[in-house]
């Protein structure tokens, strides 16, 4: 490294506020309701396929004369899954308006889990151009199969509480929004109470980690470097007595062996970071879930460099170390009995005189020696080095989160994120929460007759497989390094961002993390 070089890779980075919202926007608590007597600016209430109405509703029709029934048929409304009608001054209560939701088919009198979150997640949309600030939902005489109160309720505050984030706030005049909803009442039966009140708790929660991931995936390459990730972590942990942070250094990094990672940083001036977070909130002798996020702040690919279309996005890069965050951040809020270390190897990839060159050789902290045949494989480099370092924790489990390849996305779309797993119950236990959750996950192979395509004439392991089975083969070459510990790899490539005109964060898989956390209590 030249005097240069060193001098530029203490240089501060670009700052900007804090990414994390330290308040809830929206409040939200449960009440007993009447639907006919129940003052709001907005009441929601349910309708099933055929104009079947919940009881809410049916109090409300038979109060009005039966013509609440009459206009949802006039006006085409169906009860389908999905659909909403917004009716102003409704007749006969004292709701300023009426949101009526379709939830679909029902089925022995139960409507499905999928139906009621499409339904709920309709409020924000049906809602976007009112002056609303207050609403009452009147959804908990909803039968969902297989779900309670608390499981409803959590749907709500989950779905509502995604309006606390805004991805315009570096906008000179961010966009004036209609909707600002401060205050929403859960209708709940005395003996739903308690349920509900700990499903809003949890929803909220969950949505401010994914709100969080979101927020840093957002931000630009520019401003969310990795000192500025290290700065995260530590205003998270400020004033928490149960999480502590650790910020390795090159220098350190160095001394540790870490090659590998340090062979993505080379060609940047930002310095690169290990970012160890160690949340205890169970017993000193409970072995801790490990979660290791790729944290590669911009991606241009290095020497091999990619294509400027669409390059912007490669701000994205980070999103497995943004829900690493996010997830630690929904911990503090529950204040979870358990024991999570979450370890983010950050980085810019980017091409200059120190570069590493394709053809290159390293050498890993376990002491495998790689050869770099394409420097825009660079997240399964950083993701190496930060899994042996991770074997010092002696995690009961440990799951890496990383945006790592293209075919991932050509395999699954956006739908779901790509499973590896060394260990068939580890992989399970991850399904399970994704499909609890509606943050799916389809479990891919990780056979070794992928192993072959990973064989180099010249170090241990080469760092890409070829054009086929890409997904499998970056699993593949992560799982030589994930040998003494149950593993999972969560490859969300096509789910970490949307592009085009919606494009921005989604904040996922913050939600089955935190899932598959919970079930491990």
């Amino acid at each position: 490294m030249t005097a240069a070089k060193a001098s530029a890779k203490s240089a501060k980075p670009a700052t900007a506020k804090s990414a994390i919202t330290k308040t809830s926007l929206i409040q939200f608590s449960t009440k007993a309701i009447d639907p006919i007597k129940q003052v709001t600016q907005c009441l929601v209430v349910a309708s099933y396929e055929g104009v079947k109405l919940s009881p809410s509703a049916s109090a409300i029709n038979a109060a009005d004369a039966q013509q609440l029934e009459a206009l949802l048929k006039r006006e085409g409304f169906q009860g389908k899954a999905g659909q909403s009608l917004l009716l102003l001054n409704p007749q006969g209560i004292a709701a300023e308006r009426l949101l009526v939701l379709g939830f679909g088919a029902t089925k022995d009198g139960d409507v499905s889990a999928d139906n009621y979150r499409r339904a709920v997640q309709k409020i924000s949309d049906a809602l976007r151009a009112t002056t609303c600030n207050e609403i009452t939902i009147a959804l908990a005489d909803v039968s969902v199969a297989q779900r309670d109160a608390e499981w409803q309720a959590r749907q709500v505050a989950e779905s509502l509480s995604l309006l606390d984030y805004r991805a315009d706030k570096l906008k000179s005049k961010p966009a004036e929004l209609s909707l600002q909803l401060k205050k929403v009442f859960f209708g709940a039966t005395k003996a739903q109470t308690a349920g509900a009140t700990k499903g809003l708790l949890l929803g909220q929660a969950i949505a401010k980690g994914v709100n969080l991931a979101r927020e840093l995936g957002d931000l630009p390459g520019n401003i969310c470097t990795p000192t500025y990730l290290a700065s995260e972590a530590k205003r998270l942990a400020n004033k928490q007595s149960k999480l502590s942070v650790n910020i390795l250094e090159e220098k350190q990094m160095k001394e540790l062996g870490m090659g590998s990672l340090l062979s993505v940083a080379a060609g940047s001036d930002q310095p690169a970071k290990l970012i160890v977070l160690e949340y205890k909130g169970g017993s000193k002798k409970q072995a801790p879930i490990a979660l290791v996020g790729k944290g590669i702040t911009f991606d241009t690919g290095g020497i091999s460099l990619k294509p400027g279309a669409a390059m912007d996005e490669m701000k994205y890069d980070m999103c497995g170390a943004a829900s690493v965050l996010g997830t630690i951040q929904t911990l503090l809020e529950l204040q979870l009995p358990i024991n999570v270390v979450g370890v983010i190897a950050a980085s810019e990839n980017m091409p200059n005189g120190s570069a590493t060159k394709p053809g290159d050789i390293v050498t890993s902290m376990s002491g495998q020696t790689i050869e770099i045949l394409n420097t825009d494989a660079e997240g399964r480099l950083v993701l190496c080095d930060a899994l042996t370092y991770t074997e010092r924790f002696k995690p009961k489990a440990v799951v890496d989160i990383a945006t790592l390849t293209g075919a991932c996305v050509i395999a699954l779309g956006n739908h779901a994120t790509g499973l590896f797993s060394n260990n068939d119950e580890l992989a399970k236990s991850l399904l399970k929460a994704g499909e609890e959750s509606a943050d799916r996950a389809w479990h891919m192979p990780l056979w070794d007759d992928y192993q072959k395509q990973l064989d180099s004439n010249f170090a241990d392991i080469a760092n890409i497989g070829g054009r086929e089975a890409g997904a499998v083969t970056a699993a593949c070459f992560l799982s030589r390094f994930a040998k003494k510990f149950a593993w999972a790899h969560l490859d969300i490539a096509g789910t970490a961002w949307r592009s085009g005109g919606a494009k921005g964060a989604t904040g996922r898989p913050v939600t089955m993390l935190v899932q598959y956390l919970l079930n491990q209590v």
